[in-house]
């Protein structure tokens, strides 16, 4: 009877305590999608990550996270996602759709319609297969099948106001404006209240039909339905332009800048429209904006160049004329100008030499109908009109400078949205430098983030807080932050009294240490480097002086070099750890690093003594995976990458969720040209909580 007892209550606890993890589990998919709904994307995929690490035979936590990293537009992460959702449960018809959308991103189109037909299969009348399956074969320009898909489509569905636009732009792959115009006359017909249609009947009346009134009534109505589009002002500023009316489309971008201050194209805009009205010391504060956010932008800089001359502060203009000049070697009209400059400046010599090379570069253009740009293509003499046939705007990809003077439009004109927030809804939108994860070190303080990992783990620190040796928690931390001023003040009462305690006992290392984080916290990183030195010489093996030690002298050279270099308009920002790490502004071709000495400079001696740091902590604890991270950053700088991809593979092997080291690699790669293998560490970082990852995927994929 004791026996059979003895089983029941086996057998209860064993079920009770499935059934809490079976409650566990449902909870927090529950809560993810929650969060995946109200568009916390990056916050939806931590708690589908705790999920699939509980049940990772479940396939409904990797479907939805597949949703929300294709919000994210991770798109190779939402595939692999689906892989692993259908493996697991082939019957689950949304991840043939996400799928599909995913690989129609990725430009596998065939890839595509191979899921919409799977999933039409199961459910034959879905408009959204439907609808995705027309676009992709129109991608794919087979048109026959296209319009067969449309049609079916819009004869199941004949109010569907969205199967019009995508009919209409389908069209417009045709070059039939009237029938695209008649869909989008179709769709407003179905819902007068939506925007979207408006705006695009506006561009094509602008675009294809020359209707500038019409086009700009339309605008004005997508306006009144979605005052919050910036893209809307945009596009009627230019409309407007068309109209001659310059205050107007002033008034538009001056209107985008207030809703979106980082909005590259409103600034550039409006300061060259600054600069035709004579407003020239707002112009050039457009430009510096401009050129803040991408300092190689040559038009930019060629536009504030002549800006800087006509209100006679020749010296910047000839600073800014040698710029473009050295991107531009060719371009007549920037010698010619730089001339002028240089006379003002009563250099009479330099000004004679650049006009006669503007004038040997005229005469050239008159004996020869093709030029050679500064990469060695052919160009013409003249500046080309668009292909629209006027000569008001340049592209975004038209690196032309002889369009110099012509207002900005994006390659085509297409209705984005504008998300306000940096980490809910599509925070790969950001406009953000792309920078290495910076190097952690023990510290007390850091942010407070609902979106980091759990918390960095170390035995050593966790039997160090153990003992009690120091008033707070250690912590091991890359993101600390700037102490408040009673947070100041009680440090440096605490260096205070940890200097009474070192004259009482000046040979227990404990003091030393406490009083170095201290010094570090309140930047004084001199007296914090003496006492981590005073710390190794009383005791060999103490792991968190070397680790400290070699944190922050790798910060001292940051400081100093920030010094240095602070007049050097071509170099990033240097901010702490931050600065060792990439800039990029146009893909992984200019990606690169921080301004830091390269091994055989001054600096190398300080390199050397970081690195010797890093390898005793290693030879300490040859598990501690943010020593080799921390290594890895290092030799980054050093452009040593064969040696730092080792440090972060062998860092990702010690923790194989180790979001920061994923994303310094894949950035590494994606330097290196390894496009594939750094987009998937990217996506794997991204997964594992670093927001900018998504940043960095979208401009890589653009």
């Amino acid at each position: 009877m004791s026996k059979r007892i003895l089983f029941i209550n086996i057998f209860v606890l064993l079920f009770t305590c499935g059934l809490r993890a079976q409650i566990y589990t449902e909870r927090v998919l529950n809560i993810g999608r929650n969060a995946l709904y109200f568009e916390d994307y990056i916050l939806s995929i931590q708690y589908f990550n705790q999920v699939i690490d509980v049940k990772p035979y479940l396939a409904e936590p990797y479907f939805f996270r597949a949703v929300a990293k294709l919000s994210l537009e991770d798109y190779k992460g939402a595939e692999e996602d689906c892989n692993r959702s259908i493996e697991r449960n082939p019957f689950i018809t949304g991840a043939y759709q996400v799928r599909g959308i995913a690989r129609q991103n990725l430009g596998d189109y065939a890839g595509a319609i191979e899921d919409y037909n799977v999933g039409l299969r199961y459910a034959p009348e879905d408009r959204t297969f439907l609808g995705n399956k027309a676009i992709a074969q129109v991608q794919l320009k087979d048109y026959d099948d296209a319009e067969k898909t449309f049609d079916k489509l819009i004869k199941l569905y004949p109010s569907d106001y969205n199967a019009y636009l995508s009919r209409s732009q389908f069209w417009l792959e045709k070059k039939d404006t009237l029938k695209a115009i008649s869909d989008i006359d179709k769709a407003i017909s179905i819902d007068k209240y939506q925007s979207y249609a408006y705006a695009q009947r506006a561009i094509i009346k602008f675009q294809y039909k020359k209707q500038y009134e019409e086009a700009l009534e339309d605008m004005n109505y997508a306006l009144k339905l979605d005052p919050n589009m910036t893209s809307y002002y945009l596009n009627r500023g230019i409309i407007r332009y068309y109209l001659d009316d310059l205050m107007g489309t002033m008034a538009d971008y001056s209107h985008v800048v207030e809703i979106d201050p980082g909005n590259i194209m409103a600034h550039y805009n409006r300061g060259l429209l600054r600069m035709q009205v004579g407003d020239r010391n707002k112009a050039i504060d457009d430009f510096s904006f401009v050129l803040s956010r991408e300092p190689d932008n040559f038009f930019a800089l060629y536009n504030r160049a002549i800006l800087y001359f006509q209100i006679g502060n020749n010296k910047a203009a000839i600073r800014d004329f040698d710029k473009v000049l050295e991107q531009y070697p060719d371009f007549a009209d920037g010698y010619y100008a730089r001339s002028e400059a240089k006379r003002k400046m009563k250099d009479m010599a330099g000004g004679e030499k650049d006009f006669k090379k503007a004038m040997a570069i005229y005469d050239q253009r008159k004996n020869s109908d093709k030029l050679v740009d500064p990469l060695g293509n052919a160009v013409s003499d003249k500046v080309d009109n668009d292909d629209n046939g006027d000569d008001k705007v340049r592209k975004e990809s038209d690196k032309n400078i002889n369009k110099f003077d012509r207002l900005l439009v994006s390659d085509d004109f297409e209705v984005k949205s504008k998300y306000k927030s940096e980490i809910r809804g599509r925070i790969q939108d950001r406009n953000a430098r792309i920078e290495m994860e910076p190097a952690f070190l023990f510290t007390y303080y850091e942010n407070d983030s609902e979106l980091r990992q759990s918390s960095r783990y170390s035995k050593e620190l966790e039997a160090f807080n153990r003992a009690g040796l120091l008033p707070e928690k250690l912590l091991i931390s890359n993101d600390d932050v700037s102490i408040d001023t009673i947070q100041i003040k009680k440090h440096f009462a605490s260096i205070d009294e940890y200097s009474k305690q070192i004259e009482a006992n000046p040979e227990n290392p404990i003091p030393y240490f406490a009083r170095s984080l201290d010094f570090m916290l309140v930047q004084d990183y001199s007296n914090a480097l003496d006492d981590l030195n005073r710390v190794i010489n009383l005791n060999g093996d103490f792991i968190f002086a070397y680790f400290n030690r070699a944190a922050i002298r790798f910060r001292q050279m940051e400081y100093k070099l920030s010094g240095e270099n602070s007049d050097d308009e071509t170099m990033p920002a240097v901010t702490g750890v931050n600065s060792s790490a990439f800039t990029s502004r146009n893909k992984n071709n200019d990606i690169r690093f921080g301004n830091l000495p390269k091994p055989d400079d001054q600096g190398s001696l300080e390199y050397d003594m970081i690195l010797r740091d890093y390898d005793k902590v290693i030879s300490l604890d040859p598990n501690f995976e943010y020593a080799y991270f921390n290594r890895g950053n290092v030799r980054c700088t050093q452009k040593d990458f064969k040696a730092a991809l080792n440090d972060f593979n062998e860092a990702i092997r010690l923790r194989p969720d180790f979001a920061d080291a994923y994303f310094n690699r894949g950035l590494v790669y994606v330097y290196l040209g390894d496009n594939e293998k750094g987009i998937a560490d990217l996506s794997k970082a991204g997964e594992l909580g670093v927001v900018s990852a998504y940043s960095v995927i979208k401009r890589l994929s653009d």
